[in-house]
């Protein structure tokens, strides 16, 4: 297992950072390494964001990743695939997600065929809590169709780890599809005050790109991102983001709020 640390920033710092640091302090690359369990703990709400890729034999959570005192949600954006939780299997299709409550001992992850293996992205949040392990189905996800084709941000979004589906401390987690045609992941864009979100981007052609917006309203940078890469999004920082051709994307949050609706919109002629 490889695990690496990103620290929190401040806004202002933005204001003076090439697009080489940018890249360096928020975004996460390489989340997704054969037979390896990869994870990036951000200084940010303490999140911590990766991959699992099991290929040719089963692979832990590992003891350096401790949920006495953490939740964990898993999507699998791969083929199908075992995730062992104490004893007890589950079997993740693509887009199934599974919630891991706090205590758990022992998580291992398999694909069930090599030549299709499975791909689980992994967020994990601290927890004050224990609540039961629950298997998420995508058709069991909340699901909230969202946008325009006009607007080019035609999506629906899928609720995994939310009060009303999964309870959990403080974990939120989902899934949005974009339809074809649709670039926008969010317009207008928004602020969370009072929690801290991670952006994976995945369902991508090589050559397509994501151009991720951070930073203050009237302080805007961006980031390009490429498939199954994530982008970390500070409390003071809005996000958005316009592909070259339609995605998917995971968002993970967490914080001191668990009302996905509690944000706030930014309106157009403010950004900079």
């Amino acid at each position: 297992m490889t695990q690496s640390v990103m620290h929190a920033t401040h806004p202002e710092m933005v204001k003076h950072l090439s697009s080489a640091d940018l890249r360096r302090l928020y975004l996460i690359e390489n989340m997704f390494q054969p037979d390896r369990v990869q994870l990036t703990l951000t200084h940010v709400e303490r999140l911590m964001s990766g991959g699992a890729f099991p290929v040719n034999e089963k692979i832990t959570l590992g003891d350096s990743v401790s949920l006495a005192r953490r939740e964990l949600g898993i999507v699998n954006i791969g083929g199908k695939g075992l995730v062992r939780v104490d004893g007890r299997d589950y079997e993740l299709r693509q887009r199934d997600g599974l919630y891991v409550g706090m205590g758990a001992n022992e998580v291992v992850f398999s694909s069930v065929d090599k030549n299709n293996p499975a791909k689980f992205y992994l967020a994990c949040t601290p927890a004050h809590a224990r609540f039961d392990t629950i298997l998420i189905p995508v058709e069991n996800a909340m699901p909230k169709k969202m946008g325009s084709k006009e607007t080019c941000n035609d999506r629906t979004i899928y609720q995994y780890v939310n009060p009303t589906i999964c309870k959990s401390s403080q974990l939120l987690l989902g899934l949005t599809i974009l339809e074809s045609g649709s670039i926008w992941n969010t317009m207008p864009c928004h602020l969370h005050s009072r929690r801290s979100e991670i952006y994976f981007y995945f369902d991508m052609q090589p050559s397509d790109r994501v151009f991720h917006f951070m930073g203050e309203p009237a302080e805007t940078r961006h980031i390009v991102v490429a498939n199954e890469q994530a982008v970390v999004a500070p409390p003071w920082s809005i996000h958005m983001g316009a592909g070259t051709s339609r995605y998917s994307f995971i968002w993970a949050m967490a914080g001191e709020n668990q009302d996905y609706a509690d944000m706030q919109a930014v309106p157009m002629d403010t950004l900079r």
